[in-house]
């Protein structure tokens, strides 16, 4: 049980820096689309190609309103959630099983 305690640990804090890594991701993607960047750039592509997947499901769902996506802050809302919700339930999970 100890080392299942440790993994969760672990676990806990590489999500919790993935999902804020994630966030600043998608951020810094929502602030260029304000400056029409060129879409051939590879940082610009890179940016697009690891949040679009994520953006356009959650377009389906939530269609732009009066043409402006929405998509972004609702992404950043629910990693909010799952680093306010997640995170702490897999920490008192390891230090429940200690």
């Amino acid at each position: 049980m100890f080392v299942l305690a440790h993994f969760l640990q672990a676990l806990a804090t590489v999500l919790n820096i993935a999902l804020n890594i994630y966030m600043w991701i998608i951020i810094i993607r929502a602030l260029l689309s304000w400056v029409n960047p060129d879409p051939y750039n590879p940082i610009v592509r890179f940016l697009y190609g690891i949040t679009e997947p994520v953006l356009s499901r959650i377009r389906r769902v939530v269609p732009p309103m009066g043409g402006i996506d929405l998509s972004p802050l609702v992404a950043i809302l629910i990693i909010i959630f799952l680093q306010q919700f997640l995170v702490p339930v897999l920490y008192d999970l390891s230090y429940s099983l200690r």
